[in-house]
């Protein structure tokens, strides 16, 4: 498969976890809002609370003056709503990504246009394809637990193939991260 036919699938960048992408690169590339997807990219699925350096690192993006919105596909909207509150930012649930809806919900609401808009998730299939469809530039982050969603873990298979050879920020080379068996 040649590789253009996967750019739908392709990360603007790939870094280990939330809190290493890095505040002042995002400052610097004009971003005044970041999309947050919630389970495994800023909430671990098996604790359902976000971990501090999650917290802190929020707190750091709002300090440089980007704001954050968590955009989740998660149907329990009691827990979202939840999380929203821990972290201290607005939320659009049932997110039905990847349709790119959702972020242009979002964007909308924060009134922040794509090109200052970067969406932030650990799934291919869903968060990236999203950020994708929707316009704005993309980061992949490792799940934080290996607790998924049955279908999930399927399509963590797929995400395999995509993400063959890449490297993230935060990771030595030829670290598997949570998202490997």
């Amino acid at each position: 498969m040649a590789l253009g036919s996967l750019s739908p699938f392709r990360a603007t960048r790939y870094v280990a976890s939330v809190d290493l992408i890095d505040i002042d690169t995002l400052v610097a590339a004009g971003v005044r809002l970041v999309l947050l997807d919630r389970d495994n990219t800023c909430v671990p699925r098996d604790t359902h609370v976000a971990p501090p350096a999650a917290k802190a690192w929020l707190g750091r993006l709002r300090d440089a003056g980007i704001s954050a919105c968590l955009l989740s596909n998660n149907f329990h909207s009691g827990e979202v709503a939840a999380s929203a509150c821990e972290l201290g930012c607005p939320v659009v649930d049932h997110a039905m990504k990847p349709a790119p809806f959702s972020a242009w919900v979002a964007m909308a609401r924060m009134g922040v246009g794509p090109e200052q808009t970067v969406i932030v998730g650990d799934q291919v299939f869903t968060d990236i394809l999203a950020g994708n469809l929707a316009g704005v530039r993309t980061i992949l982050v490792r799940p934080q637990s290996r607790r998924d969603l049955w279908y999930t873990q399927i399509f963590r298979l797929g995400e395999a193939l995509v993400l063959r050879g890449v490297e993230f920020e935060g990771e030595g080379p030829g670290a598997s991260g949570c998202s490997d068996g």
